[in-house]
């Protein structure tokens, strides 16, 4: 009768690990954009709290930004207004 224990927590070791590498492998993917997915509304910059390049598994290039109340959303890292972005973001670094 000492099977049945071992068996069932054995199930529950199996499925515990499962779903945790299933929830990391979906989560490397919801950082992918898509071509549906990109905005081409200018962000203000003062809005924008940071930044970060999508992975390189990911088949589009693109920046996920994240706006101060949490927001994030895809953009074309070659707009035009994101590009001016990233000049004015590196030259006041560079300027302290």
């Amino acid at each position: 009768m000492k099977v049945f224990p071992l068996a069932l927590l054995t199930l529950l070791l199996v499925a515990l690990w499962t779903g945790s590498q299933g929830a990391s492998l979906r989560s490397s993917y919801s950082m992918c954009c898509y071509k549906n997915m990109l905005i081409r509304e200018k962000i203000p910059a003062s809005r924008i709290k940071k930044y970060q390049e999508t992975p390189s598994h990911c088949s589009r290039k693109a920046m996920i930004v994240e706006v101060r109340n949490g927001r994030k959303f895809c953009v074309d890292p070659k707009e035009g207004w994101f590009q001016e972005y990233l000049q004015q973001k590196k030259s006041t670094t560079t300027s302290m």
